[in-house]
């Protein structure tokens, strides 16, 4: 165990790095008194990377496996602790498994992550230290982690395990530094997912999404010029611009769907002692009226992944990382006046009210949500961070003149349907009167 003997520090007066130099080398070096075994290890720095490439090597002694401390965490950086103490983890990427992320909170009892790894990391909200094995011009892989617990609740002691070469040597490149997107993913390994946004379930769909949303954010920083926070309000009219189409279709779909439900409750009365005649007859319904149970959720659920993916990008940005936007100091960080929420939760209040006047009759379940829900989300929203909040409060600002416009269009289209079981109900009442007068001739 060489963590605690002494090395001789090369150059002893440690180095300064220049913007516009060259990388330089600081080199750690122990020789036991015997001089049987040596051990250095040498860092490579450059003044324009977060990179920095590690070379250990051994002389006088075998060694199958190298053990180096990755760390017991990463110091606090945000004003509220808790911000990163809730995410502090260690994150492995195994070569068949994918990635496995473990707060270091549940480290109550060493625990190994098996290899072969591509990376093992500690993070915290936004900033990383990763170690990756090789120099990047070769494929290989760490042995494993070892974590063991400390006395403090977020911190614990993590360790990876490297093999050396022939000669002794081992290489591994390390990171330190922010969870930029575009920096990690230039690294390679999928370093990128260092930080998994969403569910391990839904990773496979929103993985692709957050590559196109932060190409797009970034773009729109960096080639039009245009702060976060206004980037923030064009996502949430851009989408709600995109996705108008499928909640009109949605709408549609639920009227059809209401239309048809007399006509089935019909059939269902009418055989239902006889499940064979019934299914036909509803088959047979619903293709006439191009009726779909699923019409109108389908529509709904397609943008469902794209919200999620903009709910986690927005909320862990290190882009919007004490950006500040009008009153707000950082759109990271939640709204000091507590304004965004409570906006948030009053315009989702107004597009209920404005959907549900437009409906022939409202059950008490819908009443109770459309009280509920806007102080629901709310609390929820209180203290997440400002520019998410931002994001939502515009986005529901822009459904407002499509939800007038889609109550519009469901008035109209439940006046025709009116219209049109008005005429039927008079023809069929006509049919009757000829047929007693037919009968009393």
């Amino acid at each position: 165990d060489l963590s605690r003997v002494p090395f001789e520090v090369e150059p002893a007066s440690g180095l300064t790095l220049h913007e516009d130099g060259g990388p330089q080398e600081l080199r750690f070096v122990y020789r036991h008194t015997s001089g049987a075994l040596s051990y250095t290890v040498t860092y490579r720095f450059r003044p324009d990377d977060y990179l920095v490439e590690v070379e250990a090597s051994i002389e006088g002694r075998d060694a199958n496996l190298i053990t180096t401390d990755l760390g017991t965490g990463i110091a606090y950086n945000e004003t509220r602790v808790v911000d990163d103490s809730r995410v502090l983890a260690y994150v492995v990427d195994h070569l068949r498994e994918g990635i496995r992320a473990v707060t270091l909170s549940r480290v109550k009892e060493p625990r190994i992550e098996e290899g072969p790894l591509k990376w093992a990391a500690l993070k915290s909200k936004y900033f990383v230290r990763a170690l990756l094995p090789g120099d990047g011009s070769d494929e290989r892989y760490l042995g494993g982690l070892l974590a063991d617990p400390l006395d403090a609740p977020d911190q614990a002691h993590v360790r990876v395990t490297l093999a050396p070469d022939s000669r002794g040597v081992a290489h591994y490149r390390m990171f330190n530094g922010p969870m930029d997107h575009g920096r990690l993913a230039a690294i390679g390994a999928d370093l990128e997912d260092v930080n998994p946004y969403g569910w391990r379930w839904l990773r496979p769909v929103i993985r692709p999404l957050v590559g196109i949303v932060l190409t797009i954010f970034n773009f729109a920083h960096d080639a039009l010029g245009l702060g976060y926070g206004w980037i923030l309000i064009l996502f949430g009219v851009a989408m709600r611009v995109v996705l108008f189409p499928l909640n009109q279709k949605a709408m549609r779909a639920q009227m059809r769907n209401m239309a048809v439900q007399p006509l089935l409750q019909e059939i269902q009365a009418k055989y239902k002692n006889d499940p064979e005649r019934l299914q036909k007859e509803m088959l047979k319904l619903y293709k006439e009226h191009g009726f779909n149970p699923f019409g109108g959720c389908l529509p709904m659920l397609l943008p469902w992944p794209v919200l999620i993916t903009l709910f986690f990008v927005f909320q862990n940005t290190i882009e919007l990382r004490g950006v500040p936007f009008l009153w707000l100091p950082s759109l990271s960080a939640p709204d000091p006046l507590h304004v965004l929420p409570v906006f948030l939760g009053l315009s989702m209040f107004l597009l209920q009210w404005i959907s549900m006047r437009s409906l022939d009759s409202v059950n008490p379940q819908m009443k109770m949500m459309m009280w509920m829900m806007p102080v629901m989300m709310t609390f929820i929203f209180w203290n997440f961070a400002s520019g998410l909040n931002l994001y939502y409060a515009t986005a529901n600002i822009a459904t407002l003149p499509q939800q007038f416009w889609i109550a519009r269009e469901r008035r109209t289209m439940q006046a025709q349907q009116a219209r049109k079981q008005k005429v039927g109900a008079s023809h069929a009442e006509d049919g009757g009167e000829r047929g007693k007068a037919h009968s009393r001739s």
